[in-house]
């Protein structure tokens, strides 16, 4: 099980706006002025993004520079998180209850880096049901499809068995999770939480929709009725 975090899992634009303002400045000595919008992509693309529309032109040593700098504005920030943001409706319930399936092992694939993506899901108490060393992160500078690919790679290798679509799962808000389940091998369960619409979620593919994750039951019968038994023991 590989889930998305931000309109996911939680909610915490507030700090992560914040951390961003603070990492350009640090890596430009420049205020920002605005940030693009996530729409699910990875925070290594949204540096360049940001970097452009602001009038800065990028080159090789910015996108580390940045990266490191937003952790490190992230991690002066994890005290407001559960302050400014929010769990997402059910997030919990679903995550304890998927975590019940048997061979089930539930990890993240986001487009934050990995040291906040930690931060996040650690401030609502959520990271214990996450292996976090299995997942796909922000920092890999990988289109989100192939970062799946890299998540099932790590998992075979930790686990001892093959990973594909018979056997994984990515559970999203935005059609670009959708997208990325497609390509790189993986059923989809779509939750209309965040930016894209129920109708836009299945137009884009989703297996399965859900309006949010406040019905636990529902969420285990649709990762159950995605997967095999059997495969979900060898996950």
């Amino acid at each position: 099980m590989l889930w998305n975090v931000d309109l996911t899992l939680v909610d915490v634009a507030i700090v992560t706006r914040d951390a961003y303002a603070e990492a350009f400045r640090l890596v430009t000595g420049r205020p920002l002025v605005k940030l693009v919008p996530p729409l699910g992509r990875p925070d290594s693309e949204i540096v360049f993004e940001t970097l452009a529309v602001n009038g800065v032109q990028a080159e090789d040593a910015h996108l580390p520079k940045f990266l490191a700098a937003l952790a490190m504005a992230f991690a002066d920030r994890r005290g407001r998180l559960a302050e400014q943001g929010r769990m997402m409706p059910g997030s919990k319930d679903a995550l304890k209850s998927v975590s019940k399936l048997d061979g089930v092992v539930q990890t993240v694939l986001t487009g934050t880096i990995k040291s906040n993506a930690v931060h996040k899901l650690k401030a609502f108490k959520l990271d214990k049901y996450i292996d976090f060393e299995l997942g796909g992160y922000g920092e890999e500078v990988y289109p989100k499809a192939t970062l799946l690919q890299v998540a099932q790679s790590r998992a075979k290798q930790r686990l001892g068995v093959p990973f594909t679509a018979a056997n994984t799962v990515v559970i999203g808000d935005s059609t670009r999770d959708v997208q990325a389940a497609k390509i790189g091998g993986a059923a989809m369960i779509g939750v209309a939480s965040g930016r894209s619409t129920a109708a836009e979620l299945s137009e884009a593919g989703a297996d399965i929709v859900l309006p949010d994750l406040s019905n636990a039951s529902e969420v285990v019968a649709a990762v159950a009725g995605l997967t095999s038994p059997l495969d979900r023991k060898a996950g």
